[in-house]
């Protein structure tokens, strides 16, 4: 209209954007349409894409594809990769500050990139150092060598921690990622747009595309749908997040899937560096051993 009256009610009401699910390296709404909105009190924040189980098995497809590719990378070229994602969350620091600041605590949306970035930069030193650290020969009878060390369970999957939003999330995605898995990452209900932010930086890292999967949608719908899923190896979350533990335990129990549970923690306990560990490392690992005779 010449007026402009259909700028000024654009204006007034804004994009109401759609924030989609990340499976495969792409970001695609759900195979079911279905969406809800986010809202800030009464402000309206954007549409999330409400993942499906059909979702879920594509994602399962994509991280099982992906993880040997991941696995039989050099571990100082993994390292390199999880290290260009920090490149990444720096590169657009100001961008992730803003997203942070708009779905959590502005006040420490600064300190929450700085320290995901120092997160991201101190687990990649791990990839060629922790096999080392959890490898052993183990003393036997008879003329054998017997030696252990760690290999990826395969397909993990987490559910975020509901605060803080990027940090948590991040801080749960990178240990299973050094290891060696593919991961498919629920996440938190409160706001998710944080998680798709992350999502977007690992888009543009080098990251192989299937290896990192994000999907938004409800615990509820979701996470039992995990625990019956034959083509997941794990499921992780912090217990005290999930109203249907007992239901993720006998399912988890039935695919003969590990369960691992996060510690629990405030949100401002993500900042400290006990936060990050080997221990969370060898979490999402699987120790191999070998048995060899001696001479031959």
């Amino acid at each position: 209209m010449g007026d402009g009256t259909s700028a000024t009610r654009e204006e007034r009401i804004g994009i109401r954007k759609t924030y989609k699910l990340f499976i495969d390296g792409a970001f695609a709404r759900s195979e079911s349409g279905r969406s809800a909105p986010l809202w800030n009190g009464k402000e309206f924040r954007g549409n999330i894409a409400q993942a499906s189980r059909k979702d879920l098995r594509n994602a399962v497809t994509a991280g099982r594809a992906a993880q040997a590719r991941w696995w039989s990378m050099d571990p100082q070229l993994r390292g390199l990769t999880i290290y260009r994602l920090g490149e990444m969350l720096e590169s657009r620091r100001a961008e992730y500050i803003a997203a942070i600041a708009e779905g959590g605590d502005a006040r420490s949306a600064g300190a929450e990139v700085d320290t995901a970035i120092d997160r991201v930069v101190w687990y990649a030193g791990w990839c060629d150092k922790y096999a080392a650290l959890l490898s052993s020969r183990n003393p036997v009878a008879g003329p054998h060598f017997n030696c252990s060390t760690p290999e990826p369970m395969g397909v993990v999957a987490i559910l975020a921690p509901q605060m803080p939003l990027f940090l948590g999330a991040l801080s749960v995605l990178l240990p299973p990622l050094v290891a060696g898995n593919a991961v498919i990452l629920l996440a938190s209900e409160r706001d998710p747009r944080p998680a798709i932010a992350l999502a977007e930086a690992v888009a543009l890292s080098d990251i192989p595309p299937g290896v990192v999967n994000v999907l938004t949608g409800y615990r509820d719908e979701i996470a039992p749908a995990m625990a019956k899923h034959d083509g997941i190896e794990a499921i992780a979350c912090a217990r005290e997040d999930l109203e249907r533990w007992n239901e993720i335990e006998r399912e988890s129990a039935a695919s003969i899937k590990r369960i691992r549970t996060f510690p629990t923690r405030r949100a401002e306990e993500y900042f400290e560096e006990r936060a990050q560990s080997l221990d969370a490392i060898a979490d999402f690992c699987e120790i191999k051993t070998i048995w060899h005779p001696v001479g031959f």
